[in-house]
């Protein structure tokens, strides 16, 4: 099964009344394309929401491009190559084409699955699935260019099958264990420098969706094999399980989490070919109370899903129907999810990312 994903959208008032319109500013969504290694590249628009392709795309990447991560800066993009072991980079033009800077860089480990950046766009994270590993480079801040932080690559006791930093970037989590139970081994970063601290029982199998509130105190684990989310919060660093975790309910195979920008709601994909949409308020304390109108219909098979950084959007990457980008207008007062569009893109897109 493909994995992972994600990404978001613009829409108007004229499609939903409580979204306010008058946006002049572009965003630009990047999916990676793993089964034709690419990547593909979308303007969107600011007050109607549609995606148009940019005139270049789609841009090759290597083998198996499989995840994005987007420099703060917005000149640099990089795509872990899951089939060959090698970190892409690309410059990003003013018109928001892409062009790759070759070599490509190897990871020191096999299988890269998935990218993570710390918000200063310093230091790029990889988690290695082939190797149970993570490596580390640190970012050349006029080039782009990556070196290797010494160490690197770290071991993890698990295959990694999600990743969070911390908004901080002190702390780095990452989830495995196809057993039960799922595990989330915890790391300190100290200038990229990974020292294991400690691990916490997420009492599910495969935690496939990792998500941390914007303020840093509560984490959240999907685990898919077992239809529930574990619910922790976090303290120096380390999780301690919420009353009543892990959360089940109606959910089937729960993949990507997403927590908006606001940090009021949490959003699961339920990974089944009748995809849904659930969402949750999170509440004083840290624990989750579904919606009344969840969940909301997606299509087949979703499986990841990234918010606008202005909170008024999500966009949901399915499997189904040859790929999918659905985009949905989110309610920012009660976080009712508002169906706007869907995009095709070919194949699956395992991972996407928005330019504001």
């Amino acid at each position: 099964m493909l994995k992972k994903a994600a990404a978001l959208f613009l829409v108007c008032a004229s499609v939903v009344t409580w979204i306010a319109c008058g946006s002049t500013s572009s965003h630009y969504v990047y999916a990676a394309i793993p089964q034709a290694n690419q990547v593909i590249a979308y303007r969107e628009d600011p007050n109607s929401g549609v995606l148009t392709p940019l005139p270049a795309s789609p841009f090759t990447a290597g083998l198996g491009a499989q995840a994005l991560a987007l420099h703060p800066s917005k000149k640099f993009l990089y795509v872990a190559n899951s089939g060959e072991n090698t970190i892409s980079l690309f410059t990003i033009a003013s018109s928001r084409a892409l062009t790759e800077v070759t070599p490509r860089t190897p990871t020191g480990g096999s299988t890269p699955m998935l990218l993570a950046m710390d918000a200063a766009g310093a230091l790029l994270y990889v988690a290695e699935a082939g190797s149970n590993d993570i490596s580390v480079f640190s970012i050349n801040s006029g080039s782009g260019a990556l070196s290797a932080v010494s160490g690197s690559p770290f071991p993890v006791g698990i295959s990694p099958i999600s990743m969070k930093l911390s908004p901080t970037a002190d702390f780095l989590y990452v989830g495995g264990g196809a057993g039960s139970p799922g595990l989330i081994e915890i790391f300190s970063v100290t200038s990229g420098f990974l020292t294991a601290v400690g691990s916490a029982s997420t009492d599910g199998i495969s935690p496939y969706g990792l998500a941390i509130d914007p303020t840093g105190t509560y984490l959240y684990a999907a685990n898919e094999g077992s239809n529930s989310i574990a619910e922790f919060t976090i303290s120096g660093g380390s999780l301690t399980p919420i009353q009543g975790s892990p959360l089940g309910g109606s959910l089937t195979v729960p993949a990507a989490l997403l927590i908006d920008p606001s940090g009021k709601f949490l959003y699961v994909v339920n990974n089944t070919s009748s995809g849904t949409l659930a969402a949750y308020t999170i509440d004083t304390g840290g624990a989750l109370t579904v919606l009344s109108n969840s969940p909301f219909t997606v299509g087949a098979n979703p499986y990841s899903l990234v918010a606008d950084p202005g909170g008024k959007y999500l966009l949901v990457g399915t499997q189904g129907s040859s790929g999918q980008i659905h985009v949905f207008g989110l309610n920012e007062s009660n976080g009712t999810l508002s169906s706007l569009a869907p995009y095709s893109t070919g194949n699956t897109a395992t991972s996407i990312v928005v330019m504001q």
